[in-house]
């Protein structure tokens, strides 16, 4: 009679655990820190019974001990934890603003009016950060760079953005234009980008350039400045001026002094020439263009015609005045 009694109770036993189940769609997630997540779960439990509470848990170790904490009385769940579902079968829960503390074992429990139960499987939730890497992160103009993106999650696809622009390619060789930040993101999350990297290319000077000082032509005893000006990785620090007199001949000669500016507090004849200045850093060095410097004497030969004339002018007439009067 007991061995009759006790093979029902253990029948009735297995008939309730057969009964009621906490299933999940995808018991393991992988998430960028600061989205959101949701954990798909659904339940059952006897006809005869009604849903009084449910709860969802994380798994922590407190002490060397495993606990499962219900999550409304962590602090840091609080308005980030969305129960979706119900007191029917819908057991479903949205995590959003992902940290990576967040990153755990999560249960659903729910209470009948019979018993409590929960799930004796968990929802794995990993939370990670992209990683942008760039190989090497300083190069010369013409050198090869390979853009990384690291994440733990897997199965999905990363994009590239240089200052705010998408990038294709994710292996080229370096000019001018690569020069800026990098930032990596997965596709669909442009919004949420990983920390930028810089990509320092170095190159040497580029379009270089005389800037003059005033305008018109040059009198002996004037003065004019001229600036170099150039483009460069890092900039240009040792600058050399050259000059040829006569135009019409090819062969330099070195400007005394140096300097990005070059400044000549009175000029003469002699200085009319083409004019090159030379602009270098530690990658390599260039030349500008030429420009033309012509000086002019003080007085214009018209200057002393016009003054010339007045004179005999005034020769002339002063007689016929004095005559007059």
């Amino acid at each position: 009679m007991i061995k009759v009694l006790i093979f029902l109770l253990l029948q009735q036993a297995e008939k309730v655990r057969a009964t009621w189940s906490v299933t999940f769609e995808n018991p393991d997630h992988c998430a960028l820190k600061g989205t959101s997540v949701e954990f798909k779960c659904s339940y059952s439990y006897p006809e005869d019974e009604s849903v009084r509470e449910t709860a969802w848990f994380k798994g922590m170790l407190e002490d060397d001990t495993w606990k499962r904490v219900r999550l409304s009385v962590l602090p840091s769940y609080t308005n980030r934890s969305e129960y979706q579902g119900d007191h029917i079968n819908n057991c479903s829960l949205v995590l959003h603003d992902l940290q990576e503390d967040d990153t755990g074992h999560y249960y659903f429990w729910f209470d009948t009016n019979k018993y409590g139960r929960r799930s004796k499987q968990s929802v794995h939730l990993s939370v990670t950060e992209l990683k942008a890497s760039i190989r090497p992160i300083r190069v010369r103009a013409g050198d090869r760079v390979t853009l990384e993106c690291t994440t733990t999650c897997q199965n999905h696809r990363t994009i590239w953005f240089r200052d705010g622009r998408r990038v294709t390619e994710l292996e080229f060789h370096a000019q001018t234009e690569h020069d800026g930040n990098y930032s990596c993101t997965i596709e669909g999350l442009n919004s949420l980008q990983s920390d930028p990297v810089a990509l320092d290319v170095l190159y040497s000077p580029l379009n270089v350039s005389i800037e003059v000082s005033g305008s018109g032509p040059l009198l002996v005893g004037s003065s004019v400045t001229l600036t170099c000006r150039s483009a460069a990785n890092p900039a240009a620090d040792t600058y050399t001026w050259w000059y040829r007199r006569d135009v019409s001949n090819s062969s330099l000669q070195l400007q005394e002094g140096s300097g990005q500016v070059l400044s000549i507090s009175s000029v003469e004849l002699t200085h009319t020439g083409a004019y090159i200045c030379q602009a270098g850093n530690p990658v390599g060095q260039s030349r500008s263009a030429e420009v033309l410097l012509t000086v002019e004497d003080t007085v214009h030969p018209f200057i002393v015609l016009g003054i010339g004339i007045k004179v005999i002018f005034l020769l002339v007439l002063t007689p016929f005045i004095i005559w007059t009067w």
